[in-house]
Parts: structure tokens; sequence; C-alpha cells
């Protein structure tokens, strides 16, 4: 209670610091830091760039060439985007129209796969003649290959290091570790027993599948036979159309119809029926296992949930957040359509690491029938614990179509989606939402009390409206009303979590758990700082090593040929465009850092922490270029989010 006091009394002090911007020379809506680290937007840009000479002076006296980057122009744009003032006034959310390349366009003439794949085996024979003949594309001469193919980045290769076969093998920027003078791909038997042939990665799309998805041959059972109940209890009315204004509930069938609907689905069983065979858990029996023992007693009951904004939630991220104390983890948002259609982009977005013991995925869907059919695929199809439905989206794409934040204006579509997908899962149904759509006009509570009916497991409260999106402050006290309103279901706060002192005042209100999405991006310590409660003043040196464990992870999931390289480089720049907004503690003046002040020009404690504080592009390419290598010569990159949660 006196921690609590104090994080209380520390957040006035704060409050009224900010008030004062005249304080150690720092401008309105700044962070405090410490005076002798402030500095100069010029002085900054000099440092930072002095800071590179002298690296590329010393790497010409090793007798090494210089990266590329430092030799080229810099990436388009960013620079003069965020000096022109003009352009700094019209910045919402998020880049829409930023020069986008995919990772394959960088890689220059590949080798025909019919050769990569005779290498990759080890085939001796023969090689078959190309199907294309001299039409093709393709490189088939290996050595002619790998003298065009561009350098290899390093002596050491993480896949063959970890797994004892590389699967990419000539194609592979590491190719020499794993390669002999033939370019015959080797294998490392020992590791490759130690690892015992297990699969790291589930829920991998069927190659089987896909094609049923795509000529429509998958039966939805369980789907179509809800779908004709709630036809019949509208009056036969077509399915998709409601029978009355939005405000009205919409009309179910009973649990015990439900229960019916799937007996008479029931498969064939060998031996005596049980009960699981005839009997379906009714949605008010599904619960999330999440009440786990962690680290800290006072933070028993309540657990950390992990999830994030589109490009920056993928699996390697996940893992790093697991390995910082994370307890749950939720995919990033899905398209049901797109999974219906069977497209490997959409699914890729489903795929869950075997750390993350407890995953969830995340659906977005605005009609009952799209939805309830692709809840049924999933519980047929893949591994997860739970299926949140994302009715708290707040971009235009999303919401004008109705879904997002648009179903909490259309709680008869929302209605029938919730309860058609607890018809067909196995899995509990959870719901996150926002304060309502209009700012200053929270909904929340009144959606809550009908969501708890409809057979809802878990709701996720993030504390702000779609008009606000991520400016101004969550509202914690809103969110405690709702978390009162909807006990018993347990209900998990979001919004402004960079601390552990913020997520200790959290914790004072009733919620079950907290969920955190910026701060983690920020800073994905930040679980440890919350279950160890104490600041981490992270080394520059420890946070690189972070970044090289993401390209390892992202290596290993998206491929260690240029490809993969190349789409691994975007989602780490991507997630760097976050890091800067970091400010580490021993720079602050008054400590903790607030999610929504604004990094002033400081100097770090060396080179690499000023390095990584910068706000512009070619320092967070540079970072990138010093874990994996030079980047392309037509690479350009711009980051799909812009911070507007100072203003």
């Amino acid at each position: 209670m006196n921690a609590c006091g104090a994080a209380v009394g520390m957040e006035t002090r704060v409050e009224k610091a900010a008030e004062s911007p005249e304080e150690n020379g720092a401008e309105k809506g700044a962070a405090a830091i410490k005076s002798q680290y402030l500095t100069s937007k010029e002085k900054f840009n000099e440092i930072v760039s002095s800071g590179w000479k002298e690296r590329n002076k010393e790497t010409e006296e090793e007798g090494r060439d210089a990266p590329e980057e430092e030799k080229s122009e810099e990436p388009a744009g960013k620079r003069i985007k965020l000096e022109d003032a003009s352009e700094k006034k019209k910045m919402r959310g998020q880049n829409k129209s930023r020069p986008h390349m995919k990772p394959h366009t960088y890689d220059g003439k590949r080798l025909c796969p019919l050769c990569f794949f005779s290498f990759l085996l080890c085939v001796q024979e023969k090689q078959s003649k190309c199907f294309y003949g001299d039409k093709c594309k393709f490189f088939h001469n290996v050595a002619e290959y790998m003298a065009s193919k561009p350098p290899d980045l390093g002596d050491q290769c993480y896949l063959f290091d970890t797994l004892g076969k590389c699967p990419y093998g000539v194609s592979c920027r590491f190719a020499k570790a794993h390669t002999d003078a033939d370019f015959k791909n080797l294998v490392n038997e020992e590791v490759l027993r130690a690892n015992g042939g297990r699969t790291t990665v589930k829920n991998t799309l069927d190659k089987e599948l896909q094609w049923r998805l795509r000529k429509r041959q998958v039966p939805f059972k369980a789907s179509e036979a809800y779908l004709k109940s709630m036809e019949r209890e509208n009056g036969g009315e077509k399915r998709g159309k409601s029978t009355s204004t939005e405000d009205k509930p919409a009309e179910t069938p009973t649990e015990a119809q439900q229960t019916d609907l799937h007996v008479e689905a029931a498969v064939k069983t060998v031996g005596a029926l049980t009960d699981a065979d005839l009997v379906k858990l009714r949605p008010c029996e599904k619960k999330i296992r999440f009440t786990k023992e962690l680290d800290a007693p006072s933070f028993c009951t309540h657990s950390l949930y992990f999830t994030l904004l589109l490009q920056c939630g993928n699996l390697p991220f996940r893992r790093i957040c697991k390995r910082f104390g994370a307890d749950i983890t939720c995919g990033e948002m899905a398209m049901c359509t797109n999974l219906l259609q069977g497209q490997a982009s959409e699914w890729a977005l489903l795929k869950r690491h075997e750390s993350e013991d407890l995953f969830g995925v995340q659906l977005e869907g605005c009609f009952p029938d799209t939805m309830t059919r692709c809840a049924e695929l999933l519980n047929d199809n893949i591994e997860v614990d739970f299926v949140d439905i994302n009715s708290g989206c707040p971009i235009d794409l999303v919401f004008k179509k109705g879904a997002g934040c648009g179903l909490m204006m259309r709680t008869n579509k929302f209605e029938k989606i919730v309860r058609g997908m607890n018809s067909v899962l196995d899995v509990p149904v959870t719901v996150k939402i926002r304060t309502g759509v209009q700012d200053k006009t929270n909904i929340a509570h009144k959606l809550i009390p009908e969501m708890k009916k409809w057979g809802v497991s878990l709701i996720t409260l993030h504390g702000r409206s779609r008009e606000q999106r991520y400016t101004k402050l969550a509202d914690w006290e809103y969110i405690d009303v709702c978390s009162k309103i909807a006990s018993p279901i347990p209900l998990f706060g979001n919004g402004d979590i960079l601390s552990w002192e913020d997520a200790m005042r959290a914790r004072e209100t009733g919620v079950s758990g907290l969920m955190v999405a910026r701060g983690a991006l920020i800073k994905p310590w930040i679980f440890t700082e919350i279950k160890e409660q104490r600041h981490w003043d992270i080394s520059s040196s420890e946070r690189l090593d972070i970044l090289r464990d993401f390209t390892h992870f992202g290596m290993e999931h998206w491929g260690s040929d240029t490809q993969g390289i190349e789409k691994t480089r975007t989602f780490l720049l991507e997630w760097l465009s976050f890091t800067c907004r970091y400010i580490p503690v021993g720079l602050l003046e008054r400590v903790p850092q607030k999610i929504n002040e604004r990094p002033p020009f400081y100097m770090g404690r060396d080179h690499m922490e000023s390095l990584m504080a910068s706000q512009h592009v070619d320092d967070w390419v540079k970072i990138s270029e010093m874990l994996l290598g030079p980047v392309p010569k037509n690479f350009s990159f711009l980051p799909k989010h812009k911070a507007n949660a100072y203003k």
C-alpha cells in the first residue's frame, strides 16, 4: 500500500512538473532528462554522424570495406518529412502512401527451383532438363549462381548451428558455413539428432486444406446448423440481414437446442461413447486458465497479456516477449474472409511457436456467417487456447465496413457473431473493445452486461475511444468501473503501461490482468520490470543483443536467403520506429518515463545509445546493417505507424 501511495505521489509530481516546461530546458510535453545529457537537434545529428565516421575510419584501417549504405545516398524522404512543418501537422496514425517494395524484389536472378532442390537434397545424379528450356529466367548452373549471388553476411549460419541443417542451401546468405567445395548442402548429424525432428512452429497451412478452401470444398456442418437455426428463429429471412434495428437483440437458439444440434453432428467414435462425445461445453463453462503462479507474489492473480499493432506482433517478436515474462500472447489481427479463401499470408498470422504456452488468435469480421465458419475452420485445423474478436480496431479500412469498433454500434450482428462462434468452438471466445467510438461518449459499460449474456469468456478494454486512437491518456477510472460491471467475467485493462509503477496503479483497479501493447514495443523487457517491480537501466549493448536475437528468430521464421533477410530487416525497422522512443533510466531526471512524453534530443552514455535514440530512418537502417549486413542498392523504407501520441 505504501509503494502504491508513493507511486501515486510520483505521478502527481510528474504531472506538476510537466506543467512547467521551462524546467531543465525541456519543451512542453517532453520527458525530463538530466541537463548534462540534453542537446540540440543539430548537435545530436553531428554526434551521430561523427560516430559513424569514426567507425568507418576504423574499418578502413582494418582493411574491411565500409557498408554500402555509408557510401550511398540516404534513404528517400524521411528526414525531409520530419523537418517539414506543414507535413508534421498532417501526421495521423499511418503512412498510407509510403513506398513499399516486397522482399523478393531485392533478390537478383535466382537459381532454378529444380536445380535448387537437387542441391538441397544432395542429389548426385544428373539433373533433369528444365521444363521451360532456354526461356527459363533462372540460373541452371550453380557455380554461375554463386558467382552472381551477393556476398555472404558472415561465416556462421544461425539455422545450421541451431537445427543442424539449413533448409535454404546455396541460396542462404551464410551458405559457406554449410556447403562444401561442390556446393552441396552439409548436415550436422549430431545437432539434427538432438533436435529429434521436432517442429517448433505450429498452425501452418496445409496445402491440401488450402486447395479445398480455394475450391470451396470444406464442409461447415456446425456453422450451417447454427445459421439455419438462426434463420428459423428470425422467421426464415436471409442470413446476414437483421429483422429490425441494430439495437434490438437477436433471438438465438437456447443452449439445449445448441447441444441437440451438436449431438446430431457428432462424429462416429470407436468404442464406448463418453460424455465428451455427446455433451458440448456451454459458453459459461469455457474458461481461460491464465492464473498461473508468477515470480512476484503481488501479481499472482494478474497475468500479463501481450498483443500488438499490425506489422509488429509477429512471431519472432512474441518470442522476445515470452523470454521477458509475457504470460499470454495473441497473434496479429487476421481477416476472416482471407482465411476462408486460403490466403497463405493471412494464415501466417496464426502461426504459434512452441514457447507460447497460452496463445490465441485474433479475428476481424462483420458478418455472422463468415465469422462462424472461420471459427469452425480454426477449431478443426489449428491449436489455440482462445479466439479473440477484435472489436476495438480503429483504422478506417476496418471500421467503415462495420468491423472493428464498428461492431460496438451494431449489437445485433455482434451478438450473432459471438453466439455463433461459441457454438462451433471448443475454446473460449474473448473480445477486445474500446471505451466507445466517439470521444467523451462511452458505451462499453452498456455493452459489457450484454456480452456476459452472449457467453464471452474474457473482455479486454482499451481505455480510449476510436476517435482518440492513441492520443491523450487512457481512462483507467472508467476501466475500473467496467471491471466491476463485468464481474465475474475477467476483464483485462489496456493503455499507457510503460513501467512497473503504471502496472501497480492499474492493478489497484478491479482488473483481472493487464494487456501491454505499445509499451512492449518501446521496451520488451517491461514484463520483467513489472514482475520484479524494478526499473531496469538496460545498457545499449544489452539492447543490441535483444535486436540480434530478433534477427536470429526472424531468419528462423522468414528464412536466411535474401528474401528472408530483407523481410526480417523490414520488421526490424518497423520495431526500431518504436524503440527510439525509449529513454534510458539513468538519463531521466524523473523516473519513470511516461508513454505520452516526447523524447527530447539527448546524448547517450555511448555512441550506440545515442544512435538508438535517433528519430531518422537512415540511422535505423545503419543499426540493421550491423546485424543483417548492407541493404540492397534499391532499398527504401518508411515506417507504417506515425507517433501521434504526443499531440
